[in-house]
């Protein structure tokens, strides 16, 4: 039986409402994922919705969602290995790696090495393992590790092995870098930007994020959350 998958290519294909689908989704920023589960849950009043791998609330990008009997299809989407675009700042070093943090070093530079930071991208391919930041929605003790951080516990962290398959430069200036990257499940986008920030010397943090595609699914296909709302209106 083939899967019901909507998104802007197969909308044409259903005419009825139905619990059980996949629905690929443009996530905006600053909505969390539960945001968005419980938006669609909303919109199509479907009891069971889940989503396959949590996007941080500024990041944007492809957000898999599955509801009623299709959750249980979700952990082959948290396997799957995700492809991201985003912006690396250097001079600068925040407590969650990225740009929703505050500031705990800067160093005034007018332009980076870009060889060096290329070379530092390059140590990054391959496998290795990465410890997850403190700020991040991983449990300890029942609690979100970034719940534990802003109360400024810090708690010791196993390493994780994660594969970076690619990770090329596509764009740079004087202190930011545009990059794509394609990597393992459980890989924090926001280290790899303070790992190159450390080895690098000039400290860096993740400036702009969005996921453009898991598994076989990428964000070309996705829908917005308006987009989903019109077309389930138009269903029987």
């Amino acid at each position: 039986m083939e899967l019901r998958i909507l998104n802007k290519h197969t909308l044409k294909d259903y005419t009825s409402r139905e619990r059980d689908n996949l629905i690929l989704i443009d996530k905006p920023p600053d909505w969390t994922s539960f945001d968005v589960v419980k938006k669609i849950r909303n919109i199509g009043r479907f009891q069971k919705v889940g989503h396959g791998g949590t996007l941080d609330p500024f990041a944007t990008g492809l957000l898999v969602l599955g509801t009623g009997n299709y959750t249980s299809r979700l952990k082959a989407v948290i396997d799957a290995d995700k492809a991201y675009r985003g912006v690396i700042a250097f001079g600068e070093e925040r407590d969650t790696y990225d740009l929703t943090g505050a500031t705990i070093h800067a160093t005034a530079i007018k332009s980076v090495d870009i060889d060096l930071i290329a070379q530092k991208v390059a140590e990054l391919v391959g496998p290795s393992e990465q410890i997850p930041p403190m700020f991040s929605a991983k449990k300890v003790g029942g609690q979100r590790m970034y719940k534990l951080a802003r109360k400024g516990v810090v708690v010791n962290r196993k390493p994780q092995p994660i594969f970076v398959y690619t990770f090329d430069i596509t764009e740079f200036s004087a202190t930011t870098i545009s990059f794509y990257v394609v990597c393992s499940k459980g890989t924090y986008i926001r280290s790899l930007a303070h790992d190159i920030g450390s080895r690098s010397g000039y400290g860096a943090y993740l400036k702009a994020l969005r996921r453009v595609s898991i598994g076989e699914f990428t964000v070309e296909n996705a829908l917005t959350l308006d987009e989903f709302q019109h077309f389930w209106s138009t269903l029987n």
